[in-house]
């Protein structure tokens, strides 16, 4: 089947029509090391120059969500010899030795990828420690994916982004630096040209041993959970959630992923946005590469060479459009301009935070990660917002089984009524693993049992389920802005905000 070209948006950085045009044979065969002589070189800045830069670090130059609460505050700067770049000046406390920064920036600046958002600087004076990266317009792949406006990213520029991700990683591993730091949708930029690009900020690293690792992801790699180290398959497996969110549009827990994989009910995965737009091969060989990638054993899954091999013949298009700019939108989307920000190089708006929002008592108490009163208020709401739950059974035909497994809810709510969350966890997993109903409301509550237990990231993956299991349901959105506020994921978390907002919006005009 063809491919369908998205509908028309804006892009406030260019007058051309953006496109990706396809990689050359020597591209695909070596993820990219023929690069261009273009490419900026690493440069060690003076402390004064990146000042200037930036304005005197003046606080209208700051574009981290967070402005100087940000644990580490990022700039917008343009150089002397026009270049607008991105400042990332960490707070003292996050690099004390200066040596490794130094050493750590100039290994990351020597590598030079057109896959990859690159690392044209550093500086390291006194107590100041800073990076220095190319700057990308066009905001992140998160953008693109889970907060389009106008129509869904085009199938063709999934499947570009994968390969070019699995490029990006096979470039780096070839120059020995296999280990890559929170790999998830932000950080994939898009450049001028509407070309993907990762970012090079995840190749920094705290430590020589690979202990030192974020934990900011949705869904960290199992050994990692075990035991707090990361390899390169860590990598790898993060790739496999990664293609997770480009199949299906959404993040979708990867054991709830593999489920429907072994079921074989590949229509699930599939962002319904695309249905009749993509070839049925083409999603299968997505599926079946997304699995091999999510294999709980580490040396069970591919590494970025084969990624590439696989994902090249997939490439059906040699110019996909990102963006397709009108005319008619330039004056508006340049009026647009000063509401962009940028967190190490990608764009959100500044015009949407929680605190500008207006929320629902249930948004606002996420916003706020006030658990008791998320509490009280999913206990006033009880199973009235859950059809898969509230009638409990009564058409289907009474079996002890059934009455079993209606008996480990009660029993979850009579603990999560009592705040006993422990107990609460044991009889609503036991509920869930039955399998014979599916609520999403108990997804719910065991998120939250789990927040108070600071179970964060098996918050995460419930509220996440909940939405599976009710894609329009505004809880399930709140209840992922608060595990994300608790993970520190405050971008998404903002995000997911809005769109619980914008959900129960059009559930009260209803």
């Amino acid at each position: 089947m063809g491919v369908r070209c998205s509908k028309l948006t804006f892009c406030w950085w260019s007058h051309s029509h953006h496109k990706f045009h396809g990689p050359h044979s020597s591209d695909l065969e070596n993820g990219g090391k023929d690069e261009n002589e273009s490419l900026p070189s690493f440069t060690e800045f003076k402390l004064e120059e990146l000042r200037v830069a930036a304005s005197g670090f003046s606080s209208d130059n700051i574009v981290s969500e967070h402005g100087e609460k940000a644990p580490n505050v990022v700039y917008r700067g343009k150089l002397n010899d026009g270049r607008w770049i991105a400042i990332k000046r960490f707070h003292r406390s996050a690099w004390p030795d200066s040596r490794q920064f130094l050493e750590e920036a100039r290994t990351v600046g020597q590598l030079r990828s057109e896959k990859m958002a690159n690392l044209v600087g550093c500086c390291c004076e006194g107590d100041e420690r800073l990076l220095v990266a190319e700057f990308m317009p066009n905001e992140t792949l998160s953008k693109h994916l889970f907060h389009w406006e106008s129509q869904p990213l085009k199938w063709a520029m999934r499947l570009r982004v994968a390969l070019c991700l699995a490029q990006a990683l096979e470039y780096c591993s070839s120059r020995g630096r296999s280990l890559y730091h929170d790999l998830n949708a932000y950080r994939i930029l898009f450049d001028q040209d509407g070309n993907p690009r990762l970012s090079c900020f995840g190749l920094m690293k705290n430590s020589r041993d690979g202990k030192s690792y974020s934990t900011n992801l949705a869904f960290t790699p199992p050994e990692y959970m075990r035991t707090g180290r990361i390899s390169p398959e860590s990598v790898i497996y993060s790739f496999g959630t990664l293609l997770l969110d480009l199949l299906s549009g959404k993040h979708i827990p990867p054991s709830h992923a593999l489920d429907l994989i072994r079921g074989k009910n590949f229509t699930m995965l599939i962002d319904s946005n695309l249905e009749g737009h993509f070839s049925n091969d083409d999603g299968t060989e997505l599926v079946r590469l997304a699995s091999r990638c999510l294999q709980y054993e580490a040396r069970e899954r591919p590494n970025a060479r084969s990624l590439v091999a696989a994902l090249a013949p997939l490439q059906k298009e040699t110019e996909v459009p990102l963006i397709l700019f009108s005319s008619e939108t330039l004056l508006f989307s340049l009026l647009l301009l000063c509401s962009f920000s940028c967190v190490d190089g990608y764009f959100s708006w500044n015009g949407i935070t929680k605190d500008s929002l207006t929320l629902t008592p249930l948004g606002e108490a996420c916003s706020r990660l006030d658990l008791t009163a998320i509490h009280e208020i999913l206990e006033d709401t009880g199973y009235k917002d859950d059809e898969g739950i509230a009638n409990e059974l009564s058409f289907q035909v009474w079996t002890s089984q059934i009455q079993e497994t209606l008996n480990c809810k009660k029993h979850g709510d009579i603990a999560f009524r009592a705040k006993d969350f422990a107990p609460a966890i044991k009889y609503y997993t036991q509920f869930i693993d039955d399998g014979t109903m599916v609520s999403p409301t108990v997804f719910a509550r065991r998120c939250l049992s789990y927040l108070m237990s600071n179970m964060l990231q098996e918050a995460l993956a419930d509220a996440m389920q909940a939405q599976v299991v009710s894609p329009e349901w505004p809880t399930a959105f709140y209840l992922q802005a608060a595990a994300l506020f608790s993970l520190g994921m405050d971008n998404d978390a903002h995000e997911t905000l809005k769109d619980g907002t914008s959900l129960e919006a059009k559930w009260k005009k209803h």
